[in-house]
């Protein structure tokens, strides 16, 4: 039988298990400590900005909305979190807002508030709202922590234990599962997440987007921008990521839910 991997933090025997995800309440498997993730994440962020140019927002509008955005968001996830008992979770975020010049159509978040934006998204936005969908939906990733969630899920098929946190650094096999977590390099940017995972970012963004004052009823024609430029795709079962058309009317459904916190912020 295939030992399961259990993740103890030295000196505290603390488990790191079972959490639940903020807004939906799903529970999910994150055996390593945030810390952890965050610092692993801090120093492939460190490596993509010496090698990737950023544009300072003094002289350019788009870098300068680009902050502004997520400073919005980010202020609006802090406080939803302080409010709801979960502020221990953000306090070591240290936010930061980058525009990259690149042709991708792509924007990341790091665990930890690290925040990437790619000039090639910004024509299928259009719109600062626009904008602010794709941000919320980067931002929850995080906030909900997939990334932990997918990096456990293969600690424990492959059947890694680690008897402390710092010991994830040095271990080659659990540092080609965080390589392979986030998607490090990959051509479509740092994450990849599953169908669930990118569902579930799509709840929780739209929220936040509207908790920052951001109409939520603008990521439906997003999303619908963002299927047409996407060509020809693999059927949902064989993809990471949910079909625009099952998307769509997720994003649909929720929206009276995301509406109650944008009439709030008005």
């Amino acid at each position: 039988m295939k030992k399961i991997a259990l993740l103890f933090v030295a000196g505290t025997g603390l488990l790191y298990a079972c959490t639940r995800v903020p807004i939906t309440g799903r529970s999910q498997l994150n055996l390593i400590p945030e810390s952890t993730i965050q610092s692993m994440a801090l120093q492939e962020y460190q490596t993509f900005l010496s090698q990737n140019k950023t544009i300072s927002p003094t002289g350019s509008k788009d870098a300068e909305m680009v902050r502004r955005v997520g400073g919005r968001i980010a202020q609006a996830v802090t406080t939803y979190m302080a409010q709801n008992n979960l502020g221990n979770e953000v306090a070591n975020y240290k936010w930061e807002f980058n525009l990259v010049n690149d042709k991708q159509v792509n924007a990341w978040c790091m665990p930890g508030g690290k925040v990437v934006v790619y000039t090639g998204l910004l024509p299928v936005t259009q719109n600062e709202t626009a904008l602010a969908c794709v941000m919320g939906h980067e931002i929850a990733h995080a906030i909900a922590r997939h990334g932990n969630e997918r990096m456990s899920q293969g600690l424990v098929a492959q059947g890694i234990q680690v008897a402390g946190a710092v010991a994830l650094n040095k271990n080659p096999q659990a540092q080609n599962i965080f390589m392979q977590a986030f998607n490090v390099g990959g051509p479509l940017g740092l994450m990849a997440y599953g169908r669930q995972n990118e569902l579930e970012a799509d709840h929780l963004g739209l929220i936040f987007m509207a908790m920052a004052g951001y109409n939520p009823q603008e990521a439906v024609p997003f999303w619908t921008r963002m299927a047409s430029t996407g060509g020809q795709k693999p059927p949902e079962l064989l993809s990471t990521h949910p079909s625009d058309d099952r998307r769509i009317a997720q994003l649909q459904k929720l929206m009276p839910e995301a509406m109650k916190y944008y009439r709030t912020q008005r």
